[in-house]
């Protein structure tokens, strides 16, 4: 009798939870400030959110009593309002100071939205108890995308029995419906860091692969009279820069952003004069492979609200102000006198936002200048202009059909028009990603067709694919195949390195969904890949076939480690290096392994290592590496991070030039040396010093060269050859202040400095590591910036009654 009852209390809980948690807010006309003291009245009457339930590592379980989570929102015409109390031991809670969208070692409390309730997306919203705010985008595709980022308000304090988060999150930063009566998905989470223990107000059952989805609902905000949103972020920035030759020279610039609200559910944003001088400069590396090497997005407006435009995988936006689509031409007795590597951005918009019918569309246009080489005659001395790269027309516009609250499907189009007889191209993509009711399996695939146009010659290509997947529970399974024509090409405003192939996969993966008494999580995944050149049907070489297994774990004192082998049991054939139509090189079978190890940071110190080999049936020709990344945190408000990388390739054999028909290749060891040391210390939540210096060295020692053969193997060459060694190094910089003043308004100084030797055809390698460093500090290739921005959010209508 006593075990049915027991049983029955169970069914009863377990029926509770899955059930989806309403609170009722209500309409205030009182004036709310955001101080975390939550002494209006209206908050005496609000409804209380309550009854946490653990979301990990231990699914399922209730919030202790000592840790109960307590929150109430209410709403007016300009924004909702949020008051939230985390009981706990006030000693015991994790307050680190940090960057936004960092938290840090922190205790946090975020919100979670849904303006559509279509379990598809979220704007969610975090509060530390330093005080410090994080905020992103959401979605079960992408996962989480903190380069976005809204403007709102936050005050979080420390209490007697806890800590408190009182927030304001106007409506311009959230997207919903223009329904009367709104109903959105709901979610509240917190994060005890000590622990690593999350809650979220509705449970989030582990065993369904997904989260938007099991939200709760929002009900009672009705007939709200949003005000007009039109926000301008005027901005100034003063530049002095300077280097060995060239004079010190002082640049003043200024410029505005512009973010209009066209309804409640669409934007538009637009930047005016585009300055980008503070921006974090590039991490280039020696790229001695086939391909371009693939830049991180730093530009505000290319990284903010752009998860529309990322449907498809079509957009690169490094494209637009990239490199020019020409290299100068120069004729006898000219040289070249200047020859821009970048193009410049004139104007840029984009539009996006989704009906109530879940109609996402998006629309970005950017527009680049005419950019011109001065070439010289050495004879007469006249100069000339020469075009490398038109006035330019960037394009993309996505429209994402969403339904049934886990599926969508989206078309997505990208075009570059450029003007006169540069090269124009157009990409159209069809995507699709379907899922059962209940989100256990899924079907998702493209159908992708390019069209170029340069000098009247046109091209077109194609790439498909189609995936199914099992998406639920502890053991997961996908199989997929892919497709890319020989003449498909998306670089004009994408990023595609491989063409002219098919491909075959799978994957199994096993996950724990409640701790052990060792482990907080366990997985192990198990990959499948084969790819095949479409014209010879030859297995293609490297990483495109191969059998990979991944462990990944965490124990109990929230350490976490991860270990994998990667197996190539077959020659390959590789059409890629030989950087020549329809000639491949065959690569050996090879074998390689990494570990992974992380402790908890949540200690003052704490390290991150990560060593690696890879081994080939060629015995002498190996790798191997290893990455050591400590930190140690002095306080709450000063850490400091140190990282070492080395990386060594030996008797690798690569391409090197081309010798009339001969495609020469080398027998060469690559090494690289990574230093970097990483500091912050903030002042309070709005004020951070911030330090970041990083010297990258890489150089390739070539010592036998080697003619590639029709049939795809090497033979010695006997000719003699210049010496081919490449040195490469780089030395940066920067040292920056950084204070948001006012909600979306900031002041930042930054002293940088950086140098950069690109060596190549060297008889000799200087291997000397203090002696490359030096080199880089020489006042001949150092250059030196320092600059000061200030940029300001101006609301319109706080504005219009300043007049």
């Amino acid at each position: 009798m006593k075990n049915n009852f027991f049983l029955l209390i169970l069914l009863i809980s377990s029926i509770g939870i899955a059930q989806k948690k309403t609170l009722q807010t209500k309409f205030t006309n009182e004036k709310i400030t955001i101080d975390g003291k939550f002494d209006e009245e209206v908050w005496k009457t609000a409804e209380i959110c309550k009854d946490f339930v653990s979301y990990q590592p231990d699914n399922g379980n209730p919030e202790p009593n000592d840790k109960k989570t307590e929150v109430k929102i209410v709403y007016d015409n300009n924004a909702i309002y949020i008051a939230a109390t985390m009981y706990d031991d006030p000693t015991k809670i994790l307050k680190e100071f940090s960057l936004r969208d960092d938290f840090g070692s922190a205790d946090f409390f975020g919100v979670l939205i849904n303006g559509f309730n279509d379990g598809q997306q979220d704007f969610r919203f975090f509060v530390s108890a330093s005080n410090g705010q994080a905020d992103c985008q959401a979605s079960e595709n992408d996962g989480e995308d903190f380069s976005w980022d809204a403007i709102w308000e936050s005050k979080s304090r420390i209490i007697e029995n806890g800590w408190v988060v009182e927030m304001k999150l106007p409506y311009a930063a959230l997207r919903f419906s223009p329904s009367q009566k709104q109903i959105w998905g709901l979610n509240f989470m917190r994060e005890v860091r000590r622990d690593r223990q999350k809650y979220t107000w509705n449970f989030i059952d582990n065993k369904k692969g997904t989260f938007i989805q099991q939200a709760g609902i929002l009900e009672g905000i009705e007939n709200i009279k949003t005000p007009t949103r039109l926000f301008f972020l005027p901005y100034t920035s003063y530049y002095l820069n300077g280097d060995a030759k060239n004079k010190t020279k002082g640049t003043l610039k200024g410029g505005m952003d512009i973010k209009y609200g066209i309804n409640d559910a669409f934007t538009l944003d637009a930047v005016l004069i585009p300055d980008f001088g503070q921006t974090a400069l590039d991490q280039k590396i020696l790229n001695l492979g086939p391909f371009e090497q693939q830049l991180n997005e730093n530009r505000t407006f290319f990284t903010e609200g752009t998860d529309l435009f990322s449907k498809g995988g079509l957009l690169y936006s490094r494209r637009i102000g990239g490199a020019p689509s020409k290299y100068a031409e120069t004729n006898t007795n000219e040289k070249i006198l200047q020859e821009p590597t970048t193009v410049g951005l004139l104007n840029a918009l984009k539009i996006s936002g989704r009906t109530k019918n879940g109609l996402g569309i998006g629309i970005l246009n950017a527009v680049t200048e005419n950019t011109y080489a001065r070439i010289q005659d050495t004879i007469t001395g006249v100069i000339r202009k020469e075009l490398i790269e038109p006035l330019a027309n960037f394009n993309v516009l996505v429209m994402d059909k969403r339904f049934r609250k886990n599926s969508s499907i989206s078309f997505i189009n990208t075009n570059v028009t450029r003007n006169g007889e540069f090269r124009d191209a157009n990409v159209s993509a069809l995507t699709w990603d379907l899922k059962t009711k209940a989100n256990t399996f899924g079907l998702n695939g493209n159908a992708t067709y390019s069209y170029l146009n340069q000098n009247l010659d046109h091209t077109t290509g194609f790439r498909g694919g189609l995936e199914f997947n099992k998406t639920s529970g502890k053991h997961r399974f996908g199989v997929g195949s892919e497709l890319y024509t020989k003449d498909f090409d998306s670089n004009d405003l994408g990023i595609n390195f491989q063409s002219n192939y098919y491909s075959f996969y799978g994957n199994f993966n096993y996950r724990i969904l409640q701790p052990t008494k060792t482990f907080n999580s366990f997985s192990v995944r198990t990959n499948i890949y084969s790819e095949f050149n479409k014209e010879t049907n030859k297995l293609q070489s490297g990483n495109n076939n191969n059998i990979q297994t991944n462990i990944n774990a965490s124990d109990k004192g929230n350490n976490y480690y991860a270990m994998g082998i990667n197996i190539n049991p077959f020659k390959g054939y590789d059409y890629y290096s030989p950087q020549t139509d329809g000639r491949f090189v065959i690569q050996p079978s090879q074998v390689g392994g990494w570990l992974f190890v992380s402790t908890n940071f949540n200690k003052k110190f704490a390290f991150d290592l990560n060593p690696y080999f890879n081994l080939t049936s060629q015995k002498s020709r190996s790798g191997f590496g290893i990455s050591f990344e400590p930190r140690y945190r002095f306080s709450d408000k000063f850490s400091i991070i140190y990282k070492f990388n080395y990386g060594q390739d030996k008797n690798d054999k690569g391409f090197t030039k081309n010798i009339g028909n001969d495609i020469i290749f080398a027998r060469r060891d690559n090494i690289d040396f990574t230093n970097s040391i990483s500091g912050k210390y903030s002042i309070n939540s709005q004020m951070n010093i911030n330090l970041l210096i990083r010297h990258y060295w890489r150089y390739s020692e070539n010592f036998e060269f080697y003619s590639l053969n029709p049939e795809g193997d090497l033979s010695n060459y006997y000719k003699p050859i210049a010496p081919q060694n490449r040195d490469f190094s780089t030395w940066n910089f920067d040292l920056s202040y950084v204070w948001w003043f006012a909600p979306g308004s900031q002041i930042s100084i930054l002293l940088r400095n950086n140098a950069e030797n690109k060596l190549r055809n060297l008889t000799d390698i200087n291997k000397d590591g203090v002696s490359n460093l030096k080199s880089l500090l020489n006042n001949q290739v150092l250059s030196n910036s320092f600059s000061i921005s200030l940029r300001y959010f101006i609301d319109y209508n706080q504005a219009k009654n300043w007049f």
